[in-house]
């Protein structure tokens, strides 16, 4: 099954509470690093070591906004690290990490 990461109107994935999936591996390269999934089997290359920062850090207790704050990255650089974490989370290496206050939209 293919979960896609889905926003209202007034939701963005900077709002997202992201977090690596447990059975996802990243083997650090000169590049950025492998993201290998043994479930799907998939391999996606991270292409940069910002890229590879921010995701080590997503723990699904912090949005995407604060995370990309807490690693330094500038601003202007956040719709392209949207655009590769939403990817990822459609690859299914990410999943949005959901408390029991925040609620889910029917859908």
């Amino acid at each position: 099954m293919r979960r896609l990461l889905t926003f209202d109107h007034h939701r963005t994935v900077l709002d997202s509470r992201l977090a690596l999936d447990s059975r996802v591996a990243l083997r650090p390269e000169p590049f950025g690093a492998l993201a290998y999934h043994y479930g799907n089997r998939k391999l996606i290359f991270l292409k940069h070591p910002d890229v590879v920062r921010v995701v080590q850090h997503l723990d699904g207790a912090h949005t995407l906004a604060e995370t990309l704050t807490a690693c330094d990255v500038d601003e202007t650089r956040w719709p392209a690290f949207e655009r590769a974490l939403t990817a990822l989370t459609e690859s299914e290496m990410l999943h949005e990490h959901r408390n029991e206050h925040q609620q889910v939209a029917p859908g």
